[in-house]
């Protein structure tokens, strides 16, 4: 049996699943998200004009907006290897 973990993007999260950051990243508003950063994913958005992917998650008994742009030149790396950035808990 393997043990390795799936790797995935950052649009195929789980509503409902905790995520903690493992490796920090900055998102498209500038806003770094720290090594033991802690959510709850509750959705997400993603608006195709401007390739923007928005994540809504419950971080400290708030709702937060992560906004991210799917593009090579901005976070697109991050949101296709999210599994290297975030894992569930």
């Amino acid at each position: 049996m393997s043990t390795a973990k799936q790797r995935f993007t950052a649009a195929d999260l789980i509503r409902g699943q905790n995520y903690i950051v493992k490796n920090s990243f900055e998102d498209y508003d500038g806003a770094i998200h720290r090594i033991g950063e802690q959510w709850c994913f509750i959705g997400k958005d993603f608006l195709p004009y401007d390739d923007g992917l928005s994540l809504f998650v419950e971080m400290n008994e708030q709702k937060v907006q992560i906004r991210l742009q799917w593009r090579d030149e901005t976070q697109g790396k991050i949101i296709n290897n999210f599994s290297n950035y975030v894992q569930e808990t």
